[in-house]
């Protein structure tokens, strides 16, 4: 069984806990298990938080641009992305933050919890942040992939 959803969400903070929410729901009535939905769920909301952040054309404070959040759950797998209207990123990126950094380390964290992960600009103008992970199923789940 396949399993996909898309939210169109505003620049604002209070739209990370909604799209991770979603996720945390989907992911619990499938039957995946807590600690798989629990490390995409904080990656979702790493990706989230930099979409809020940079993802639009006047900075942080402009609330009336919006991201994109499409998640498939589909077999074994689940794949999530993240795109923007922002100025995308740099062609060369800086070294990885430090971890004792205050902010910065949401790229990095996001490689140590998924899978597979693309980082990347899409066409024209904003940045795309995709990343996938095979799932484990809860014994009782009850739709676990055959």
């Amino acid at each position: 069984m396949s399993i996909w959803w898309s939210l169109h969400l505003r620049r604002e903070a209070a739209s990370v806990p909604l799209a991770r929410r979603l996720l945390l729901g989907t992911m619990e009535t499938a039957g995946v298990d807590p600690d798989v939905s629990y490390d995409l769920s904080l990656a979702l909301s790493e990706a989230c938080a930099n979409a809020v952040e940079h993802g639009g054309e006047s900075g942080p404070q402009d609330s009336t641009a919006a991201y994109r959040v499409t998640a498939y759950l589909d077999g074994e797998k689940c794949r999530i992305e993240v795109t923007d209207s922002g100025p995308g990123f740099p062609p060369v990126r800086p070294r990885p933050t430090p971890v004792e950094a205050e902010s910065g380390r949401g790229l990095g964290l996001i490689q140590e919890l998924a899978d597979h992960v693309q980082i990347g600009n899409k066409p024209g103008r904003g940045a795309v942040v995709s990343f996938d992970k095979i799932l484990k199923w809860r014994k009782d789940a009850p739709l676990m992939a055959v």
